[in-house]
């Protein structure tokens, strides 16, 4: 694959708690720029992007970021007003706590009310695969299937770790087939990047790919 389509799948991301609206505003430059496949962003600079990019670039934001668990009360409503101040993607935090104790109808419920509340917009389920065991990350795979949402995603980038070329491969393998997956954290070369799209991954979430980009034509930061 050559650069650009592998930029295509990418989510440019920048969710650092310190970014203020300059930083939001290049990441958006950037993403435009390069032709990536959104910009992932706090949900408080939602409306601003939205408004920044006038159409041209999906914007995607989080939700119950990044523990998952808030309830799921909290949930839909961050989840709809995101997509009231423009968001096109919804990333969310599954509640890991209930998929650890076996409580899989309420995880379930959960990304469903989710998923309703973004009106057909696409919801990609973050399971933080880091903390997970085999079985877990399984279980995970089915529920996001059965609840409908678009994509699974493997790690917030907040946690112990990110994704690995295994669990992309484990996703893709136990998930439905309308379902996507989404590896995200650590992904710092093109060369990585293209191992994980091999292994069944349909978007990245990093912001280091168009770091490098910016890197070999020269930018200064």
């Amino acid at each position: 694959m050559d650069k650009k389509e592998i930029l295509a799948r990418v989510d440019h991301t920048l969710l650092d708690p310190t970014a203020g609206w300059e930083d939001i505003r290049r990441v958006l430059d950037d993403a435009l720029h390069y032709g990536t496949a959104s910009a992932c962003i706090p949900p408080a600079y939602v409306r601003q992007a939205a408004e920044q990019v006038e159409g041209l670039l999906p914007i995607c934001t989080v939700i119950g970021f990044p523990n998952g668990y808030s309830t799921v009360a909290v949930k839909t409503f961050e989840a709809a007003a995101a997509v009231q101040d423009g968001a096109d993607e919804i990333d969310m935090v599954l509640n890991i706590g209930l998929l650890k104790a076996h409580r899989d109808a309420e995880v379930q419920a959960e990304i469903m009310m989710v998923h309703d509340s973004c009106r057909g917009k696409l919801v990609k389920v973050i399971i933080e695969t880091c903390l997970l065991t085999e079985e877990e990350k399984i279980r995970a795979c089915h529920l996001v299937t059965e609840a409908g949402a678009e994509y699974i995603k493997t790690s917030t980038g907040f946690s112990t770790g990110g994704a690995t070329f295994e669990d992309v491969a484990l996703l893709r393998k136990h998930v439905g087939p309308n379902v996507k997956v989404k590896a995200a954290g650590g992904i710092s070369s093109f060369a990585d990047a293209e191992k994980f799209i091999e292994l069944g991954a349909d978007r990245l979430g990093t912001s280091r790919l168009v770091k490098l980009m910016k890197q070999e034509e020269g930018w200064r930061y």
